[in-house]
């Protein structure tokens, strides 16, 4: 009996012993993968592996003497409108800074700073107020708008001519819920390149009364003309 329990006592040592050396060797191969791995993210990424990041999330990297922008409309009457200028938001939902009607700032063009940002319901009807705005604005100042839920009820023809003398080229045809993203400047000699329009229908809303949103962006001259 005592011959047999010694046997079985030296198989259950030489089961562990074994069990051991083989959890080591691969404890020791995984450490050394993970280390391995840890190194060579601390030395740089594969190429590839991840895009980089630019100003305001856009696809492309603005060119020297351009300001990177980006204006989303808003979504229905649910989520509101986002303005993105030179890598700092201006203008959303998450600032609490943006409302029903049409959401403006204005940025000096040269430098890149803020200098106020309004909302205007075309609903209730500010429409005084954005005229008296409009024509305030000075020469070589940016004007970036997103509209959200209405932009357009009880806007006035001079309203819509201000804007058109911004660059604007669909200012004049703005109606009840329609989407539109603009940028414009003060002072410019043609019509700006950097404006979407989406009419409010209802064989092709994406929303419930609601066309889609609007998302663009782009590069800025720091002196549009």
């Amino acid at each position: 009996m005592r011959l047999t329990g010694v046997l079985r006592l030296a198989a259950l040592l030489l089961a562990l012993l074994g069990a051991w050396v083989v959890v080591q060797s691969y404890l020791e191969r995984g450490w050394r993968a993970v280390s391995l791995r840890s190194w060579i993210g601390a030395t740089g990424r594969p190429s590839g592996s991840q895009p980089p990041r630019h100003a305001c999330g856009n696809r492309e990297r603005c060119p020297g003497e351009h300001f990177a922008f980006k204006i989303v409309s808003g979504a229905a009457n649910v989520v509101g409108p986002s303005i993105c200028f030179d890598d700092t938001v201006l203008m959303s939902g998450v600032r609490n800074n943006v409302g029903r009607g049409l959401n403006v700032a204005l940025v000096n063009g040269t430098t890149g700073r803020l200098l106020r940002t309004a909302i205007f319901d075309m609903y209730s009807g500010d429409v005084k107020e954005l005229e008296t705005f409009l024509m305030e604005i000075t020469s070589g100042t940016l004007v970036l708008t997103a509209t959200f839920d209405d932009p357009a009820t009880k806007m006035s023809d001079k309203a819509r001519t201000l804007f058109t003398n911004l660059g604007s080229s669909y200012a004049s045809q703005l109606g009840f819920r329609d989407s539109w993203v603009f940028l414009g400047a003060k002072g410019l000699s043609t019509k700006s390149p950097f404006e979407q329009h989406l009419k409010n229908n209802q064989e092709t809303n994406k929303y419930d009364g609601w066309p889609e949103l609007l998302e663009m962006e782009g590069c800025a001259p720091r002196k549009m003309d």
